[in-house]
């Protein structure tokens, strides 16, 4: 993975935002009824709204994330829908731990 890319993806507090929203989707986005937001992700509409930020700014937000390996997206019908990718988080940060000491 290439940390360069993972160290932008932190660099903005939007971003940050959207993951800790989606750490715990149930809380956040129980109103979604076109899946399950735990098991199967967050709509991008959603999350958009959360934020207050229009759809084409959350979008580019989104694709940092994954592009730094962050989240998952899956489409499903004409939506898409985001989940974090904890394993990818985890070794992020045990990689940043590492560095600092």
């Amino acid at each position: 993975m290439d940390r360069s890319t993972q160290i932008k993806a932190m660099a903005s507090e939007t971003r940050l935002q959207i993951l800790r929203l989606l750490a715990a989707p149930d809380a956040h986005f129980a109103q979604q009824q076109s899946a399950d937001p735990v098991q199967f992700g967050v709509c991008m509409t959603l999350i958009a709204e959360a934020l207050e930020l229009a759809q084409p700014t959350i979008s580019r937000h989104l694709e940092i994330l994954k592009q730094a390996g962050f989240l998952v997206v899956q489409k499903h019908q004409k939506w898409s829908y985001c989940k974090r990718d904890e394993a990818a988080i985890r070794d992020y940060i045990k990689w940043l731990g590492q560095e600092l000491l």
